[in-house]
């Protein structure tokens, strides 16, 4: 009887032990207070604020650069450019004779233009003695004021002559003067130097960013030589879709993450380009981007190392306020159209409805449902439930 009722308990504390609840385990994490920030999260490019592009003012050659890409340079002082005139060209023996005669024939229009400035001359000074002559019997009243006139009309034809003789024998000057530049060629033209040359001086203080090629050159007027600028004046350029544009406020603050140096930097937003473009993204969707520049708010020295067209990420700060509750976004989920959570009380989960606030990708204002303290259930699966027994899992346990 004794080993009979033994053995019944023996089966009575294994049914129990077979049919006791087995605890879910489950990671937990506390509801806690202090300041939150929403971001948003872009890749962005350093450039040099103000870069100086230095060109060629005129068609010609360029020589040998006289500095190098990374060498200091001083604002109207420092050499950073020559450009040499054009060379004319070499003239087969057609031209020649034909620029020849040109010559000739430029040289007799200008013999025929000074011959009829002199004649003008000449017929000046002679209605010119007329007029005073004139004038001086008017006076006297031996000759009419009808003479008078007569001779001063005449006087004044003959100034006309005189300054259209003038006027010719310019344009003649330069018709000769035209001709024969057209006989100069790389044989007969000064020799090239120094004083021939344009020689460009550095427009800014800085540094040379770049060199369109260092060798001596043919250029045209208006292409471009060098870049100039200084790489400690820098700001942050990135690509923002435009529906978060418009998230973002005037003159938000930023960190600046992922730059190489130790730590974070600070930047503050500048100004939003005002036009939007099309961009295809990686996976081939259309979409609207917007450029954002961004000050860099770190003196040189904290962010020693960093130059232009250097990859940093940027976290823009959109929101943020010095003491909230919040709660892991691990711990939250929709149960119906609301937020909900598992808080564990008594090594049961509860089930817990929530109002939130703002939300970025790691923690969500609480608004209303949870204490500061309370611990949350982290990311729970289908085996939790409300009223469901938990225990911390493994790494979990203290």
């Amino acid at each position: 009887m004794l080993i009979f009722g033994l053995g019944l308990a023996i089966v009575a504390a294994l049914a129990w032990v077979a049919l006791r609840p087995v605890p879910v385990p489950v990671e937990v994490a506390a509801v806690t207070r202090g300041p939150m920030e929403v971001t948003v999260d872009v890749d962005g490019v350093t450039r040099i604020r103000e870069v100086w592009e230095v060109s060629a003012p005129i068609a010609g050659t360029a020589l040998r650069s006289p500095v190098r890409v990374g060498d200091r340079v001083i604002a109207g002082e420092t050499l950073v450019a020559v450009v040499e005139p054009v060379s004319p060209s070499l003239l087969d023996e057609r031209t020649r004779m034909q620029a020849e005669a040109a010559v000739h024939e430029a040289s007799a229009a200008l013999a025929v233009s000074e011959s009829q400035l002199r004649q003008a001359e000449e017929d000046l000074a002679h209605a010119q003695s007329q007029y005073e002559r004139a004038k001086a019997l008017v006076e006297r009243g031996v000759a009419s004021l009808v003479q008078l006139e007569d001779v001063t009309q005449t006087l004044r034809i003959k100034e006309a002559a005189r300054d259209a003789a003038a006027s010719a024998r310019t344009m003649a000057t330069g018709t000769l003067e035209r001709a024969r530049a057209a006989l100069i060629g790389p044989e007969t033209g000064e020799a090239p130097g120094e004083s021939c040359c344009v020689r460009i001086m550095a427009p800014a203080s800085g540094r040379v960013l770049s060199i369109d090629r260092v060798s001596e050159r043919t250029v045209l007027a208006g292409e471009r030589l060098l870049s100039i600028g200084d790489p400690q004046d820098l700001e942050i350029a990135a690509e923002l879709l435009s529906r978060d544009a418009v998230q973002v406020p005037a003159e938000a603050s930023a960190h600046v993450l992922r730059w190489g140096g130790a730590g974070d930097l600070s930047a503050r937003l500048r100004r939003i380009e005002p036009s939007a473009r099309t961009e295809v993204s990686a996976l081939g969707i259309e979409e609207q981007r917007v450029d954002a520049l961004f000050d860099l708010t770190d003196p040189p020295e904290a962010r020693r190392g960093l130059g232009d067209g250097y990859a940093v990420r940027l976290h823009i700060v959109i929101w943020s306020a010095p003491s909230v509750l919040r709660v892991p976004v691990g711990a939250i989920f929709r149960e119906g159209g609301d937020w909900a959570t598992f808080v564990l009380r008594d090594g049961r989960a509860s089930l817990t409805p929530l109002e939130l606030g703002r939300r970025n990708d790691r923690e969500a204002e609480v608004l209303s449902g949870l204490e500061e303290g309370d611990e949350v259930i982290l990311h729970p699966g289908e085996t939790v439930a409300d009223g469901v027994l938990a225990t911390l899992s493994a790494h979990e346990t203290p």
